[in-house]
This record gives structure tokens, sequence and C-alpha cells, in this order.
């Protein structure tokens, strides 16, 4: 065995759980070293290929070299270029030229660093998006089925955790479902509103390729939008620093942010509902709860969205604070941070939409709970039903109000002190003043009666904004997705 340490031993290294224990392969590429350096390649070839087609001297020649060389990247003597140069996209301009030894002159000709890194960095940021909403999609598909399976079934509502009116299991997922279309149209226009930085040169002034069109302010001009049309985007941002804005980053971790205040409320929903034992989260059949109390089904998947989220929701403030303090056109000091916090939040993100995905296709209801808590508190709500009916019947309503109250505290004392079910019915039915209604009580006691449009609403709410705007991922809508470790 190697010793501690060695490099030899990868359980002697730090590896980060978000990638090692939780990410999906696709959102773990996406920010891999693999990716972002064939990136870099790709575009040093669209820039060359653009100079080429604007009249720079560069031949067909030197092109077809570094289309043939964007993956053969040696890892090894970059990582020494880079010991060595202590600058990592020199050291990849001569790993690059060591493969492309004829169009060694021309790569990277015109261009900064930041040409390769914030580019590729726009072009991560846009496939993450793009990894992402398919997820965000299934989530809400999968508990827009849910919400529509129950959409009619009773249950106790709450508000500051106290028993309220009722309402339904559907429609209350519906408020889960809510709070994730705003994120899956807020994820859309993030992605949708990001621009290319484009070819801007060392202040974004562009002014090394000014010099290398000879004056030609039209020539610069096309080389900026041919590129960025190559990266695929629509747009380039007209003004940079040497970087684009890092307020950029900050409409992105910010959207991300929300999603994840969405799930912890979501998932915290679920494990207070599964404390209750009215609903619980998916339950593997050799699943251990407690290491010490074999009766346990703790939700640890719904727990796992809310510890990672709680880190998801944090991170924007990683690029609040690097935009504050760029100088001028740019400093370095927003590197470092950079790497960790863009990458780390679409890979948390990411765990989070898999995570609840699981959760969302195997949501377990216990009706029978659900009812049971339903009579214990409705004797209580119905009490004004009650009152409507002795009047109807021909009470006198203060009469009616005034041996209501006495006999709900009565029953609410059996609740509270003697740890008693409800008995607020039983002494309705016990009280001769009542007995114009007592053949009411069942029909006035109905919890269906008790959740207004509860059910309407669900189904309207499905099918004029959930349904369409799934829409454009109908065709990503398939397949289950296993739990991760």
């Amino acid at each position: 065995m190697a010793a501690p340490g060695e490099e030899g031993d990868v359980m002697a290294r730090y590896r980060s759980p978000l990638v090692s224990r939780y990410a999906s392969a696709e959102m773990a590429y996406n920010f891999s070293e693999r990716k972002k350096f064939g990136t870099w390649r790709r575009l040093w070839l669209y820039l060359a290929q653009a100079e080429k087609s604007l009249g720079l001297p560069i031949t067909d020649e030197q092109i077809q070299e570094m289309e043939a060389n964007l993956d053969n990247i040696d890892f090894k003597m970059a990582a020494e270029e880079e010991k060595k140069l202590r600058h990592d996209v020199m050291a990849h301009v001569h790993t690059f030229a060591h493969c492309c030894p004829k169009a060694a002159a021309i790569i990277h000709l015109g261009a900064t660093s930041c040409y390769v890194g914030d580019n590729t960095d726009l072009i991560v940021l846009r496939d993450g998006f793009n990894l992402l909403l398919p997820k965000l999609a299934r989530v809400i598909s999968r508990l827009a089925d849910f919400a529509e399976k129950y959409a009619d079934m009773p249950a106790l509502g709450f508000t500051h955790y106290q028993p309220a009116q009722l309402t339904t299991v559907g429609k209350r997922c519906c408020l889960w479902i809510q709070d994730l279309c705003m994120d899956l149209q807020n994820l859309e226009r993030a992605r949708d509103d990001l621009r290319f930085r484009g070819v801007k040169g060392t202040t974004g002034t562009q002014a090394s390729f000014l010099q290398l069109f000879e004056g030609d302010h039209s020539k610069v001009e096309e080389l900026d939008r041919l590129v960025t049309a190559k990266a695929g985007f629509k747009r380039a941002y007209m003004v940079t620093g040497q970087t684009y804005s890092r307020k950029v980053d900050i409409g992105v971790l910010a959207v991300l942010a929300s999603l994840g205040a969405s799930i912890h409320k979501i998932c915290t929903d679920i494990r207070l509902l599964a404390n209750l034992k009215e609903i619980e989260e998916p339950f593997e059949k050799d699943q251990i709860g407690s290491s010490a109390m074999p009766y346990k089904r703790n939700p640890m998947r719904s727990e796992r969205c809310c510890s990672l989220a709680r880190h998801l929701m944090t991170l924007v403030m990683d690029p609040l604070q690097t935009a504050a303090v760029q100088w001028f056109e740019r400093t370095l000091d927003d590197s470092a941070n950079r790497r960790v916090c863009l990458a780390e939040a679409f890979l948390t993100a990411d765990i989070i939409l898999s995570t609840l995905q699981n959760v969302s296709e195997g949501l377990v209801v216990y009706p029978k709970v659900i009812e049971r808590r339903i009579r214990q508190e409705l004797p209580f709500m119905a009490t004004e039903n009650i009152i409507m009916a002795m009047v109807k019947a021909g009470g006198n309503r203060q009469d009616c109000h005034e041996k209501i109250r006495v006999l709900s505290q009565q029953a609410a004392a059996v609740v509270k002190q003697e740890g008693g079910d409800n008995d607020f019915i039983a002494r309705v039915r016990a009280d001769p003043y009542f007995s114009p209604i007592h053949k009411q009580l069942e029909s006035l006691l109905d919890p269906s009666s008790f959740t207004g449009r509860a059910p309407q609403q669900v189904a309207k709410f499905l099918k004029e904004e959930v349904r369409p705007a799934l829409i454009p991922y109908q065709s990503k809508m398939g397949g289950k997705v296993e739990l991760a470790l």
C-alpha cells in the first residue's frame, strides 16, 4: 500500500465530494480540465480561422494542423510548462504549439489570456445551464403528476406550523411547483442573457487587433462577430475590460442560489410531513435509518438536499464581493475564487436536482394518517358551519356561539391536558340544544367541503402554466434517476 500522501494512493488525497460522491458525470465533465483546455484550443482555432478569412497570412495547412490536434493534449507537458512559467495560458499555448509546429507562430495571435479564459467560462456556464434545465423540468413534471393524483385529497393546512384551514395534498404540492417554475424561468433567462466576451484584447480596447488589421475598424468588428458566432453565441458584450464584467457571475449564481432556496423549502416541508407520518420520501428495502434505532426512517434524501442547498445559497456571496473589488480594467484576485465558486454552484445545483427527482418519483402518502389528523382538528374548524346551520334551523346566533365556545374549550382541555382525542362533536351530539342539526353533522364535517377551490386551482395551474412551460423539454422527460451515494 502506498504511504499517506504518496502519489499512488488516491484515498490519501482530499477529493471534493461534489464530484467523487454526488455529481452527475456530465456536469463533472463540464467543469473538467479536459473540457476547459479542449475549449481553449477550439477558441484558438476559431480565432485563427476568422483572422485568415479576414486576410491575415494564415495558411490552410496551419488551420488543418490545429484542427487535427484539438484533443491531443499532453497534460503532463502542460503541467511542467505551467510550473516553469507560472502562467496557465502560456503553458497551454506552448503545449499546443509543440504538436502544431507549423501553426505555432499564429496560435493566440493578438489575444490576451482572458480571450480563452473568460470565453471558456461563458461557454461552460451556458452548457451548465443546458444541463440543469432539463433536470429541473423533470422534477417539475414528476411533482405535477403527484399534484394531479392528489388534487382532491383533503389535508390539514398549517400557518405558523399551527393547524389552519384544510388544503389538499395536491394543492400544497403546487406551492412547491410554482417556486420551481419561477426557477425554470430564471435559469432560462440567465442562460439566454449570457453573451460572449469575444475578441477584445488586453484592456478591452481591441488595440492589438486594430494593429493586426492595419487600422481597419470594420475588420476588427467582423472578427469579433465571426468568433462569437463560431462559439455558438448570438451576441458579445460590446464593452469589456480585460475580463467580462464580474456582475455576470452574480446573475448566474443568484438564480442558482434562488433554486437552492426553493429546494430547501420543499425538502423541509417533506421532512416535517415525514415527522407527521403523512408523506415520506422513498425508503429502500435494505436501507438503514439509524445505526442505533432500527425502526428509524430518516428522510436522508431531503436532508441531503437541505444540506447542499445551504451551501449553494451561500456561494452567491463570492461573485458579489469579487465584482465589488475589481479595480479598473481587472485584478487577478478574482481567478482562484471563481475556479471554486462557479464550478461548485453548478455541481451543487446538479446534485440537489437529481436527488429531488429521486424523491419526487417515490413520494409515499399515508391517507389514513392524514384523515386522522383532519378528524382531530376539523371539529373546531366546523364551528362556523354549525352556527350557520343552527341559525337556519331557527336558533339564535349569539346563544349558539356561547354554547360552542364552552363545548370547544372543554374538548380542547381533553386534548391538551388529558392527551385524549377531540370529542367536540360528541359533545354537540349529546347536547339537546343542537338536536335540530344532529342529522346534518356528517355533511357539515365532510372534509371536501373545507378545501375551497383547491382541486380546481390545481387543475387550472397544471394545465395553463406548468405543462406549457415543460414543452421545450418533452424529449428529455423520460427515465428515473438513481440516488447517488
